[in-house]
């Protein structure tokens, strides 16, 4: 795809992971989200900007996986979950990386495939 600010999630799988969640009694929130490509680019200046942009959280692989997988003409989305907010800039919870949350976040996104 061209270069662009902004790649969309293909659909069919943003409508997959809603269901597994739904079918789950797992509350979510569709947001925007920001993919960097380092966590030492999270400056306090950035955070605000991209907040102004509209988004919500902060990852690493969101935006390459989805240009390539419309570049491949497959379906690709993302479940994101724990640690990555940029809720607070100033009190930052890991959370645990999330640890906990793994295997459950797998068994949603199997679900969510076989919504595909």
């Amino acid at each position: 795809m061209p270069p662009s600010r902004e790649v969309e999630l293909d659909e069919k799988a943003v409508v997959a992971i809603e269901r597994a969640l739904n079918k789950n009694n797992r509350p979510y929130q569709k947001c925007k989200t920001w993919t960097t490509d380092g966590f030492y680019r999270e400056t306090r200046e950035m955070i605000l900007y991209r907040k102004e942009e509209g988004c919500s959280v902060v990852e690493m692989e969101c935006a390459s996986m989805a240009a390539c997988a419309k570049m491949r003409n497959v379906v690709f989305g993302q479940l994101l979950f724990t640690a990555d907010s940029l809720a607070d800039t100033d009190c930052h919870d890991g959370r645990n990386w999330g640890n906990e949350h793994f295997a459950y976040a797998m068994t949603l996104a199997f679900d969510a495939v076989l919504e595909v």
